[in-house]
This record gives structure tokens, sequence and C-alpha cells, in this order.
């Protein structure tokens, strides 16, 4: 039995708009429309989509982002995994089963939660109601 289905990587990123953008030429998938009222200098979030409109990639934005130096230097790879499940609520219970902790930030928990794994790596548990999901 499964928790949760991979969904995709976020990227944390200065620009998100010019990131996706990058990724969307790589990989032939379409870059989402704006939030209503959103423009290219007030988008946090953007993600890429594949031609069924299923998210490949996502791309938040952070303030004085800094860019990684791997794989030496003083800053690690900045990514973290979004998987999709259809009951946040069973797969939070399965999840601290297994060991992942509950992070204290939840931004929006009836969207999604966040927690950490095992090492400490962040990720997200997003409820999405497809019959590919749990």
């Amino acid at each position: 039995m499964t928790i949760a289905h991979y969904a995709y990587t976020a990227l944390d990123c200065a620009n998100p708009v010019e990131l996706a953008h990058f990724y969307s030429k790589i990989t032939g998938h379409k870059v989402e429309p704006f939030d209503e009222g959103e423009t290219a200098e007030t988008c946090e979030w953007l993600e890429i989509l594949d031609e069924k409109g299923f998210t490949k990639m996502g791309f938040q934005k952070i303030d004085n982002y800094q860019r990684p130096t791997w794989p030496t230097g003083g800053l690690p790879q900045q990514a973290h995994m979004d998987f999709h499940a259809k009951d946040l609520d069973v797969a939070e219970r399965d999840l601290l089963v297994i060991g992942a902790v509950k992070a204290e930030f939840q931004p929006k928990p009836n969207r999604f939660r966040i927690y950490l794994d095992p090492a400490g790596h962040p990720f997200c548990i997003v409820q999405n109601a497809h019959d590919s999901c749990n």
C-alpha cells in the first residue's frame, strides 16, 4: 500500500517566471497562466503542465534567494518534493507512523501540508482528488 502518489518537484528561486520558462523550453511543457490579477512581478508560485494539465514542476519565489554552491561551499541544493493524496488526514496519519514530522509552518493546511523527512528535508502532501491518487 502506498501513502501518497509522487506528483512533482518544486524548486525555490528568485524568479519563478524565468525559471518556469527555462524548464518549459527543456521539457516542452507549457507554463500555466497567471492567476487573475497576478503579474510576472507579483508571481510567487508557478507550474509547468503536461498536455493533460497535470503539474510536472513547480517554481516558488523565495525572498533573498541565494544560489546553491553545490557540490562545494556553504549553500546546498534548494528543492523540495510534492506528493498528491486524496485525503490529507489519512496521509498525515500514515506519514507520522513511518517517521515524518509535521512542520510548524503550515500556510494552507486545507490544501497542502508540509512535513520533514527523517533527515530534515521538507516535502508537501497536496490534496488532489484525481483517480491516480491514493
